[in-house]
Formats: C-alpha cells, structure tokens, sequence
C-alpha cells in the first residue's frame, strides 16, 4: 500500500501545487476557469477520442461491469436521497447531495491516475464508468431539478437532456472515437502524435485546475459535507464491490478499476452544476474540498487493498 500511496503521491502534489497557486493569488479564479475549458473541451477529448479510436467499442463493452457500477451508484444515490428527505430537505438540494454521493472526478482524475496505476488496460473500464456517470446520472439530476421546479415531468426537459449530452465534449470525444475504430480508419501517424502530445497535456493540466478551483472552496456545513464524503469515499465504493463481486461476477481486474473509479473524490463538475442552478453550492463546495482532501489516503488505500488482493 505503501507502494500504492507514493504513486498517487504525485498526482495528488500536483493538485497541491494548483491549490496553493490559487491560494496565493497567482493563478485568479479567471485562469483556473480558462485552464478548466482547456482540458475539457480539448486536452481531455483529444485524450479520450484517441483512447477509444484504438479501442473500439467491442473491445471496451462489459454489460456485467456496467450493471454494477449502476447498481451500486443506484443504490448509494438512494440511500442519500433518502437521507436528504429525512432530513426535510427540498428535492433540489436532495438531488444535489445525491449527486454529490455517488459522482467523481473520473474525468480529470480517475482517467489518468488509473491508467497510470493500473495499466492501459484500465482505460476500457473507466470510460464505461466515466460513460455511466455522464449519461445517466448528469441527464438524471437535470430531470429531477427541473421537474421539481416546473411541477411537471414535459417532454422539453428530455430535450434539453438530449442537447446537453450532445453539447459534452467528452461524449462527443468517446462516441467519435468508437465510430472511427467502428469504421476501420487508421490514425494517421501526424494525427496520432498531435492526439497524443495534446492529450498528454490533459492529466497535468487537469490536477492543477483541480487544485487552483478547490483554492475558491469553502469548507461551510462540514457535517453535511463530512456525509457526503463518507457516501463517496467509503458507500460508493463499498456497494459498486458488492455489485461486481457478488452480484455480477465482473472479473477481477475489471472489478479493480470500478471499484478504485467509485472511490474518487466528488467531482467537480456538480459545483457548476449547483452554481448554474442556484441550489447550495456552499454545501457542494464544501464535499468537494473535504473529499478531495480525505481521498489522499483512502484512494491509496482502496487501491492498495485491490491490487493486493
């Protein structure tokens, strides 16, 4: 584990570093914003379409692997659903903690630190994983917020789903990449190293960014956000290892991935979401910075106990 932990070490350094530049003033909360767009629109998607281009979609597809992730971020989004309604909470603020329960940095982070840790053999599981977050789960909290708003479930909010995942460039980035190898099309060499120098700027970039937003957090309502990172953290992980082990029977490596994918800090995307919203983002805010900081040590630890195993 001690292994485990010294490898995570760096990654988690360089979210340091763009946390104590954001602290220090140095890069402003403008820059943070612009080097955000960057990784996502292009560093990430050129990191992503060339991971599935020279995978393909048969290659990456584990219906088993699938159905447990789902099964096992159902079941913890439930349970914070659940909790959220007991403790009187509106079904927006609900539908955000949900998603702050069960939803990680899988882009930012999981995607090059497990490919790193774990080989590149991990990517096919992680972008499945990656995949289940953004299509069922970010379409999922627009639905709830905006029904609950409207008081009505109309076919328009199924619509604006619809654009809003066509509008997400790393969807954009894995489906192209899937057609491409669908279509037999070699990567031409040029192409291949442009990909590959540009995406090579997405893991560093990303971690940095990372840090440099987390320097804007607050850490208000750290009971509330003490659960959520507990639900992230220690649930998540927990139920998607039942689901793979014992319900779907996911083979040991993909179940590996999964696992260490559910055990990701919350993901920093929930924060814009929040903000665009209006619905606590002080309270998002403050899971993200707590579960980032906590993860340090758990993710090593989960990680560790995985590939031990």
């Amino acid at each position: 584990m001690l292994a485990i932990f010294l490898k995570t070490l760096p990654f988690f350094a360089l979210i340091g570093l763009g946390y104590w530049a954001g602290r220090a003033r140095f890069f402003s909360q403008e820059a943070t914003a612009y080097l955000t767009k960057f990784v996502f629109y292009f560093a990430l998607s050129a990191m992503l379409f060339r991971f599935s281009a020279n995978l393909g979609l048969a290659e990456v597809w584990n219906g088993r692997l699938v159905a447990a992730y789902l099964w096992g971020t159902l079941f913890v989004y439930g349970i914070a659903t659940i909790v959220g309604y007991l403790r009187h909470q509106s079904t927006e603020v609900t539908a955000i903690e949900a998603q702050c329960a069960v939803i990680g940095n899988t882009g930012f982070l999981g995607v090059p630190m497990l490919t790193l840790l774990l080989g590149e053999a991990a990517i096919g599981p992680v972008v499945l994983a990656l995949a289940v977050d953004l299509i069922v789960f970010s379409s999922l909290i627009v639905i709830l917020i905006t029904a609950a708003r409207e008081g009505e479930i109309r076919l328009g909010i199924f619509k604006a789903v619809a654009i809003g995942l066509l509008k997400n460039p790393m969807i954009v980035a894995i489906t192209l990449g899937f057609v491409w190898s669908a279509l037999h099309i070699p990567i031409p060499a040029p192409m291949n190293e442009f990909l590959s120098i540009l995406g090579a700027a997405a893991t560093p970039c990303a971690l940095f960014a990372i840090g440099a937003s987390l320097a804007s957090k607050s850490a208000e309502r750290l009971s509330v956000a003490g659960w959520l990172s507990f639900c992230k953290l220690v649930l998540h992980p927990a139920f998607v290892a039942f689901g793979a082990i014992f319900l779907f029977s996911v083979d040991t490596f993909s179940a590996t991935v999964i696992i260490s994918a559910a055990a990701l800090p919350v993901a920093g995307n929930i924060f814009m979401l929040a903000q665009h919203y209006g619905v606590a983002p002080q309270r998002v805010s403050a899971a993200i910075l707590v579960s980032t900081a906590i993860s340090i040590v758990t993710v090593s630890l989960i990680i560790g106990w995985l590939t031990a195993a």
